[in-house]
């Protein structure tokens, strides 16, 4: 199990649902129905992810202090409070204010509608009510929104049915997929080795305000320990590493064996470093001028860091702290994401060209990922081995975490699609994206609201999830489109 997997597994999401005590004895079977309703929302968000932590019908103020306790004592990430009946507010209230987590309301009828002749033929109104009572979530709805929004409780709402409601079991799902990328970032632990590409301004952050939005570790590497580690690496690692390597991507003939060797060696150095410091994500950059073991190092790394960002320990070149943010984020939601910027405009398709070099994200590309060697890295020292990819044709998402004047994180988003057509063979990744509002709206609407010029890109629609994501770590998002 890899790192990322191990701290997923970890999260926990608490349940409980509410009632009024005094209705128990006064209608029979009530309670019974009520928490049979609760098992079953147990048991759909089990099959979400399995730790489910269930209070179970929190019904008095008694019961509320013991689930908020319970809640507290299992350290769960975030609440579903499922609406059963009419409650209180105030055996609601500290439930939540000790779990001091982001509280899902779940107002969810057991059926479509009441069978009004059923129960208006019962005869019986006491009946009549306890049959009307098992419908009657919607009605302390107000009432808990109104004290949460009073008391500074985060809250969020998915009103529907129990049964038969796709697009609110999707939802609810959105939100156990939002915690748990939530869960993964305030674990992770992010590698910086080397420095900043000099001059690019844009991607310049404050580590802090990284730890204050999304929590983690970040880890200060230095290069000259790759280099160390890869005279550590023996001839039969480098064998296993190649094959994997030929098993991997698509190795063009002109590849040198002396160039494989050294992406080989340097991979299985990277799989060491990643392993003792326990990461789940990397940024780099390093010139390594003046000093040939440093600079071979830098240079064979873009195979290696590839392979780990297909492994879900996404690499990001040039120091790109924001943007292995952003790809981590969409690797958490299981979209990939892949280290890429603008490359051009296509006015005559209406498609945005876009890539980038360095590592690409092997395991959302369309085809097998070329491995061609290069006689320069532009505007880098060195040459050797890169990748070239396109990303899988069909939905996409653009992620770009924002830092905004005054040192505040945004999460800005677009969906698209990747579409078929013509790239540029030059060593890099590269596809053809197409956005709703076309390629020139796009820009615009890209552009304004002042993301650095790198983003990351993953497959699929992912935008109700990174806005859930947003809510629960308490950060502005953008829609572009």
């Amino acid at each position: 199990m890899i790192e990322g997997e191990h701290v997923a597994s970890r999260l926990r999401i608490g349940l409980f649902g509410i009632g009024l005590d005094s209705y128990w004895p006064q209608f029979d079977g009530l309670k019974t129905r009520l928490e049979g309703y609760l098992r079953t929302v147990q048991e759909k968000l089990e099959g979400f992810h399995p730790h489910i932590v269930n209070a179970g019908l929190v019904d008095n103020v008694d019961r509320s202090f013991e689930a908020g306790s319970l809640f507290r004592r299992q350290e769960v990430d975030l609440l579903f409070l499922y609406v059963t009946t009419y409650a209180l507010s105030s055996t609601v209230l500290p439930v939540v204010q000790q779990a001091k987590v982001p509280v899902i309301i779940l107002n969810l009828s057991p059926e479509p509608s009441i069978d009004y002749d059923q129960i208006n033929a019962m005869g019986d109104r006491t009946r009549m009510t306890g049959e009307w009572l098992a419908f009657c979530s919607a009605c302390p709805v107000p009432e808990i929104a109104n004290v949460f929004q009073r008391t500074g409780v985060s809250f969020h709402q998915v009103t529907g049915m129990l049964h038969d409601d796709q697009a609110c079991w999707i939802e609810i799902r959105e939100w156990v997929d939002a915690a748990r990328v939530a869960h993964l970032m305030r674990h992770n632990r992010l590698g910086l080795m080397g420095h900043y590409y000099s001059g690019m301004l844009d991607i310049y952050t404050d580590l802090t305000q990284q730890y204050a939005h999304f929590g983690g570790h970040i880890e200060h590497l230095e290069v000259e320990e790759l280099v160390a580690l890869r005279k550590t690496v023996s001839e039969e690692e480098v064998m296993e590493r190649l094959t994997l390597i030929h098993d991997q991507f698509d190795v063009q003939d002109d590849c040198s064996k002396e160039e494989l060797t050294s992406a080989a060696i340097t991979s299985v150095a990277l799989d060491r470093m990643v392993s003792h410091y326990r990461l789940g994500s990397l940024a780099y950059y390093y010139k390594g001028t003046g000093n040939a073991d440093n600079e071979e190092a830098i240079a064979s790394i873009i195979v290696g860091n590839s392979l780990l960002t297909a492994n879900r320990v996404p690499v990001a070149g040039e120091y790109e702290v924001k943007n292995v943010q952003a790809m981590k984020i969409m690797d958490g939601f299981g979209a990939g994401g892949s280290f890429t910027e603008y490359y051009a405009l296509d006015y005559r398709e209406d498609v945005v060209l876009m890539g980038h070099d360095g590592p690409g994200h092997i395991a959302i590309a369309e085809g097998k990922t070329k491995i061609r060697p290069l006689k320069v890295y532009h505007g880098k020292v060195g040459k050797g081995l890169s990748v070239e990819m396109s990303v899988k044709h069909g939905p996409v998402t653009l992620l770009s975490l924002v830092e905004r004047k005054g040192g505040n994180l945004m999460l800005q988003f677009a969906e698209g699609e990747s579409v078929p057509g013509p790239i540029l063979e030059i060593g890099n990744t590269n596809s053809r994206y197409r956005f709703p509002i076309g390629a020139r709206g796009f820009v615009q609407e890209w552009n304004r609201h002042g993301p650095a010029h790198h983003c990351a890109i993953g497959i699929g629609s992912q935008g109700s999830r990174i806005s859930k994501l947003g809510s629960l770590l308490g950060i502005e998002v953008i829609k572009v489109c």
